[in-house]
């Protein structure tokens, strides 16, 4: 019962906060300098350079329960972004696939566990609430040993669900 109540007062307060209704880039990203985006959406986790240009990935969200990848051709102007935590890009997630393919597919994980016995890690990426988890069990070798869904560990309580 505590654990609900802390997840709904997690909830109201970012929803009464200014700053948490703004994940998302500015509506009219596109032409956009990437200083002026920086300057909106704060620093970014990581840039990549791409053949056309580079990419800004800010992890977002309480337990970053979004990731925007924001894309910037080779003139320096945003071109478009994309919320990149959905289906259909974990559906990509495929056993054997490299650690640095995912981080590349779905930004930066919002929690990592390092496995007993020298197994690996797990990369667990919180989507659309709180209680959703996308996880990635990697091997030493940097490879995906498997990947599924899951529910947090606060978010079970006593067999049930706490956002039920």
């Amino acid at each position: 019962m505590l654990h609900r109540w802390m997840v709904l007062s997690w909830c109201l307060l970012c929803m009464l906060l200014p700053g948490c209704s703004g994940y998302a880039p500015p509506a009219a990203l596109a032409g956009m300098s990437r200083d002026d985006v920086v300057a909106q959406m704060g620093s970014p986790d990581t840039e990549r350079l791409l053949g056309s240009g580079t990419r800004l990935e800010f992890p977002r969200g309480p337990h970053g329960t979004q990731t925007w990848f924001v894309y910037f051709d080779a003139d320096g102007r945003a071109s478009h972004a994309e919320q990149v935590l959905t289906e259909q890009n974990f559906s990509r997630v495929e056993v054997g696939m490299a650690q640095d393919t995912v981080r590349e597919l779905l930004g930066r994980p919002s929690e990592v566990q390092v496995l007993g016995r020298e197994r690996g890690v797990v990369w667990s990426y919180r989507y659309a609430s709180l209680c959703n988890w996308f996880q990635v069990e990697l091997t030493l070798e940097k490879q995906v040993r498997s990947a599924g869904y899951g529910e947090p560990p606060e978010c079970i309580k006593g067999g049930e669900r706490a956002d039920r």
